[in-house]
């Protein structure tokens, strides 16, 4: 439990069931759709990861705030998630890369959480009942009054949230790492791929990841239309992760659509991205009952496995895909959920997953590989 709790907090959720703890972090109210993360680290790159906009987060790992927090793990400059919840808050944090506790770090963010909550029973309701909206409140207010202002709180399906954590504007990323002890693969070619990517909700560890292989990268925002993306002239263009339901994110489709016109142009889409891809290749999507968020998600096909890292509420419906042009190349062998997608005779592909790997295994990075050689046969034939 924390030192000092700020007192009582409630957690109400939207079918009536209240969990009742003690307040931790920012003293407040914060809505928005209760989910739950089976990582057992990461949190805090969970919690600034803008694929989490509009969600109240639960960790089932018993304990939370063990390893405090550290500027080099932020995957956006302050947390989108709304609000935390956990078994247990660690009374003291200790790792050599700490720089200050979870605690003072939500206080600073204003961000509200709840400690003290039997997350497995909560755990256990969601995969029963689905995830659903939900309040954490630690200001005083009756678990009666935060139900009433639930019933105003609008669902994630045809949210769009992208256009809420986008960028406003166009910038390079050409950072590399910003960790020295990451010994996955770095690229260094003579003459690095300029990359546009359309920014969704992107992580910078994905931005780190894609200059590693060998890119320099533009950021657009998601408002970006097709002569936009060709005044860069990119040897490939990215469509990252974000929060919210795809189907709502229409700039996103209409420019998918038309940068799959354009001639052997490599096309990598991340999560969202992911989805977005689909749907623009005529694709439908759907809500899940409760999502996959965790780093332990087998994905592949027959033989061949990757354990991934991975954050969303939808997917992509593989029967609304058409198999004469595209191939469900991985499948999530927990649900044989869509988990990857290639055109069968475009440089295209998605990955549901994150293959950057913040939080998470590094099984999967070898799609920026997949991605830099589209760009390098692309540069090839062209010249």
């Amino acid at each position: 439990m924390p030192d000092s709790p700020s007192g009582e907090a409630h957690l109400v959720l939207a079918d009536g069931t209240v969990l009742s703890g003690v307040g931790f972090g920012h003293r407040g109210t914060a809505v928005g759709e209760v989910v739950f993360n089976t990582g057992m680290t990461g949190y805090q790159e969970v919690l600034t990861d803008p694929s989490y906009e509009g969600q109240l987060v639960t960790f089932t790992y018993p304990e939370l705030g063990n390893t405090g927090v550290n500027a080099d793990d932020q995957e956006a400059d302050s947390p989108h998630a709304r609000g935390v919840i956990a078994r247990q808050l660690a009374p003291k944090f200790s790792n050599w890369r700490s720089q200050d506790s979870l605690q003072s770090w939500m206080d600073a963010h204003q961000l509200v959480g709840i400690c003290g909550v039997d997350t497995r029973a909560l755990v256990r309701h969601l995969r029963d009942c689905g995830a659903m909206n939900g309040v954490i409140c630690s200001d005083g207010r009756s678990p009666a009054a935060l139900l009433e202002e639930l019933r105003t709180a609008p669902s994630m399906e045809g949210l769009n949230l992208a256009s809420r954590v986008s960028t406003k504007e166009s910038y390079r990323w050409t950072s590399a790492c910003r960790v020295d002890f990451d010994q996955r693969l770095h690229n260094n070619p003579s003459r690095p791929f300029h990359v546009v990517a359309i920014d969704f909700g992107i992580k910078r560890a994905i931005l780190d990841r894609l200059v590693a292989h060998g890119c320099e990268v533009t950021v657009l925002p998601v408002d970006s239309d097709l002569t936009t993306v060709r005044s860069h002239q990119p040897d490939g263009v990215f469509l990252s992760n974000g929060p919210g339901d795809p189907a709502a994110v229409t700039q996103g489709i209409a420019l998918a659509k038309d940068l799959l016109q354009e001639q052997n142009l490599p096309l990598f889409g991340i999560c969202l991205g992911h989805q977005i891809l689909g749907l623009a290749l005529g694709g439908s999507t759907f809500k899940l009952a409760y999502g996959h968020r965790g780093l332990n998600h087998p994905c592949g096909t027959t033989g061949q496995v990757e354990i991934t890292s991975q954050n969303h509420g939808f997917a992509l419906d593989a029967n609304s895909l058409a198999s004469d042009q595209i191939e469900v190349t991985h499948f999530n062998l927990n649900d044989r959920t869509v988990a990857a997608i290639a055109h069968r005779e475009k440089p295209i592909f998605g990955v549901q997953y994150h293959p950057e790997a913040s939080p998470g295994p590094h099984d999967a990075d070898h799609h920026f590989s997949r991605f830099v050689a589209l760009m390098t046969e692309r540069r090839t034939v062209g010249g």
